[in-house]
């Protein structure tokens, strides 16, 4: 680990504006950071206890729930010779194409090749690529939306799937993306009010599948587009569709969620990336900053919070920094850096900042590493985690306890804290890949074949 000193910073940065309470409408919450607030959801649960409701889900999906007010939105790909016909009623838990050229392959410093399909990839089919809205207090289906019946132009990872994006919604529209399938904007009863499905079609590292989310900011949905083709990044608005500003990136396959933070009076769009991590300019699209040192096929997302901004990756070597946003051109090697960590750092579960602390696993492993934010320096770490081995879902933070959940549906809830201190570990019994989504007293989690309303009540 190299530490740099930190000197007394003059910046003022927030994460995408003003806190919304009492809602959840992103992949990683309103402010990207993995922070619930206002929320105060159970820390034990069980199949008997503290689970409200749980929805049997027609299809595959491992984007995260979003949750407006009295209404949770979640996305799937439904086989279209096996869907059920609706999502089956909620049950109470009582008592129960083109390559890659060679200057963007010199670019990127690795040429790689792609194969034929994902490791373990099942057989395409056609899909009905499908929103559905459920009643937040007794999880009833309220309505559904085929977005669009389709058969995906490649294979994926086999333990991907063709709707892995998460939807998010600023309370007047619903917009859900499925990659090359498109993107769609629904009122929040569920009406089309627009749709882009000519944005063309992925290309992804070795068939491995999509997996990016949208962000939204301002009048603008912030769409990444990384890929063995052209890679780039959009902002549309999203109020029509319509195209504000396309950015082309020389980037190949990353999986990460765009994040945009407030400084100086502006805002940035931050983006992970294989080559570079990167700013843009929300207004504009123009690139801000950049910096080299990440590892291969990125996945981990960006946070932010204290005047600095933390990006990272781990898969095939491990590099995790702190940078100052107010940089410019390449600071690799500038105090714009503030501290860089060089193992055990996060590969698809991207950092939690929470309360000046960073949480953190070791690359896929059930192992965890919590260091003061400002600093760099360790508080504990690598912890292992028991119970805990294969992660996908990113940590959250809500009433003074971080929710750690495993493939298996396993979800060790610790305090946050300098301490490594473990308050439960609880199971929905089935493979969960999203992230949790926790509001007021009640957390949402999307497992492989239900969503489940954790709640004290």
């Amino acid at each position: 680990m190299r530490h740099c000193s930190l000197l007394t910073l003059t910046l003022v940065l927030t994460v995408g504006g003003t806190t919304q309470a009492d809602n959840w409408t992103h992949w990683r919450g309103h402010n990207g950071n993995g922070v619930a607030p206002n929320a105060t959801p159970p820390s034990e649960w069980s199949s008997t206890k503290n689970v409200k409701w749980k929805v049997k889900l027609p299809g595959q999906s491992s984007g995260s729930p979003v949750i407006w007010e009295d209404k949770v939105y979640v996305v799937s790909g439904v086989p279209v010779l096996t869907e059920r016909t609706t999502a089956e009623r909620p049950t109470t838990a009582s008592p129960v194409p083109n390559q890659r050229s060679d200057r963007q392959r010199k670019g990127s410093g690795r040429s790689r090749s792609r194969s034929r399909g994902g490791r373990g990839a099942a057989p395409l089919q056609m899909l009905k690529f499908t929103v559905f809205c459920f009643d937040r207090a007794t999880g009833k289906q309220l309505w559904k939306q085929i977005a669009v019946e389709a058969k995906p132009h490649e294979a994926t990872h086999s333990t991907n799937n063709f709707a892995s994006a998460s939807p998010c919604t600023d309370g007047q529209h619903l917009y859900a993306f499925f990659g090359s399938r498109g993107m769609y904007c629904y009122t929040m009863d569920g009406k089309l009010v627009w749709k882009r499905d000519d944005l063309g079609n992925m290309q992804t590292r070795n068939s491995f599948g999509e997996g990016s989310s949208p962000t939204l900011a301002d009048n603008k949905i912030i769409v990444p587009w990384d890929h063995e083709g052209q890679s780039s990044i959009s902002a549309l608005d999203k109020r029509t569709g319509k195209t504000i500003w396309k950015t082309d990136r020389d980037e190949p396959t990353c999986w990460a969620t765009p994040l945009v933070i407030e400084h100086d009076d502006s805002k940035q769009v931050i983006m992970n990336g294989q080559t570079n991590a990167r700013a843009y300019d929300l207004q504009t699209g123009k690139e801000l900053w950049r910096c080299g040192g990440q590892t291969e096929r990125p996945v981990a997302s960006a946070v932010a919070g204290g005047g600095l901004v933390f990006i990272g990756s781990g898969h095939k070597g491990s590099f995790l920094a702190a940078f100052r946003p107010n940089g410019h051109g390449n600071v690799e090697g500038t105090d714009r850096v503030v501290w860089t960590i060089d193992q055990d750092t996060p590969d698809i579960a991207s950092p939690l900042l929470s309360s000046g602390r960073l949480y953190f696993h070791k690359a896929k492993l059930g192992v965890l590493t919590c260091v003061d934010a400002t600093t760099g320096r360790t508080h504990f770490g690598p912890q292992r985690v028991p119970g805990l081995d294969t992660i996908y879902a990113s940590p959250i933070a809500a009433d003074g306890h971080i929710y750690l959940t495993g493939r298996n549906g396993t979800t060790v809830v610790i305090r946050d804290s300098d301490t490594f201190d473990i308050v439960a570990t609880n199971s929905v019994g089935e493979t969960v890949d999203a992230t949790p989504a926790p509001v007021d007293d009640q957390l949402f989690i999307r497992g492989a074949e239900h969503l489940f309303c954790i709640s004290r009540n």
